[in-house]
């Protein structure tokens, strides 16, 4: 049984982590509010951009002129998974829901006898699958020093990703990311940017445009930027579902640390009475023997 000393020290120590998970939980709540406003203010523009390019490419979609990037290569021998996780921790199971749905894709096509390959984005992710599928990591993007996501560094990524397509180090590439739904809510999605394939919301309007030049021509200028696109949007939505997940994991672990805190008082204060009851009956057990 721990002397008071000891429990007195570990009331204090858990007392100072509530402190700091307290602390973290008010910054990942302000960062929130921001990366959940940046993620919602995307949607509209996605949406409307993935409907334009789902109606080009049903319109390209049967030429042999069509664009590589819709086409593809003919072939899904060689498969590229790119898995966008967080650069730090201590935000629940953000990452590992992820990189568990890079994983069992990734085992998928190797038991089918594919070819894998994986480019990370974010450090967590590329921790978790180093350790299974080490040999396969072609790439990783380091996000550490960016504070907040532009376009520029999504495009950075998409520039890099096209350039080995074109350079036919892969067939298929598939990213994996959360997308945010709520504080508490955060949904692990698998979607397919090359060959580009543009999923249009069920309530989109249905709308007919002319295009001005062809549209094989506005497409081969528009996929470049439709993949910088996807994975703009994806990487907003993982900012907001990975600042969700730390506030979320937070909170829950102040109330934790409550909750232990006020066991460990009962228990102090209990050992306390003993200590004393005890000193009582030696000193009265002295006086009487005297």
């Amino acid at each position: 049984m721990p002397n008071l000393k000891d429990l007195k020290n570990r009331i204090e120590s858990v007392t100072s982590t509530r402190k700091i998970t307290k602390a973290m939980q008010m910054v990942a709540a302000a960062k929130l509010r921001r990366a959940q406003e940046s993620a919602e203010a995307s949607r509209p523009y996605t949406e409307r951009f993935n409907a334009v390019m789902a109606g080009l490419s049903a319109a390209a979609s049967g030429s042999e002129s069509a664009p590589k990037l819709l086409a593809g290569t003919g072939g899904d021998q060689v498969h590229l998974l790119v898995v966008l996780t967080s650069e730090r921790g201590l935000c629940g199971g953000f990452n590992s829901s992820i990189v568990k749905m890079a994983r069992l894709k990734a085992q998928e096509l190797l038991a089918a006898g594919k070819t894998l390959k994986i480019l990370t984005v974010g450090k967590k992710g590329r921790e978790q699958l180093r350790r299974e599928f080490g040999e396969f990591m072609i790439e990783h993007v380091d996000t550490t020093n960016i504070k907040r996501i532009a376009y520029g560094d999504a495009q950075g990524v998409a520039k890099d990703v096209i350039a080995r397509f074109h350079g036919g180090e892969f067939d298929v590439a598939t990213m994996f990311f959360s997308r945010f739904q709520s504080v508490i809510s955060q949904i692990p999605t698998e979607q397919q940017i090359i060959p580009a394939k543009f999923d249009v919301a069920e309530d989109a309007e249905a709308t007919v445009y002319d295009y001005e030049p062809d549209e094989e021509e506005i497409l081969a200028d528009l996929l470049p930027r439709g993949v910088a696109t996807q994975l703009f949007s994806a990487l907003l939505e993982n900012g907001a579902s990975e600042q969700g997940a730390r506030m979320s994991a937070m909170d829950n672990a102040t109330r934790n640390a409550g909750d232990m805190i006020d066991k460990l008082t009962i228990q102090y204060n209990r050992s306390r009475q003993a200590v004393i009851t005890n000193e009582l009956i030696e000193i009265i057990s002295g006086a009487e023997a005297l």
